[in-house]
């Protein structure tokens, strides 16, 4: 099993404010997914994400 790391997930709303989240993951897909299934806005308009970064590269 790999070790999991904090990844954030920025993306912009409709009114195009950025909003994050975060979430422990294997890689930055992993995030991406993660994403997806916990955030309804994130599953529903993908391409609204700007950056999958780990949280000690930003």
């Amino acid at each position: 099993m790999s070790a999991r790391r904090p990844y954030t997930v920025r993306f912009r709303t409709p009114d195009n404010n950025t909003l994050e989240n975060c979430f422990y993951a294997t890689d930055a897909f992993q995030a991406r997914l993660l994403a997806m299934e916990f955030n309804r806005y994130i599953n529903d308009h993908p391409n609204r994400i700007d950056k999958i970064f780990s949280a000690t590269q930003r």
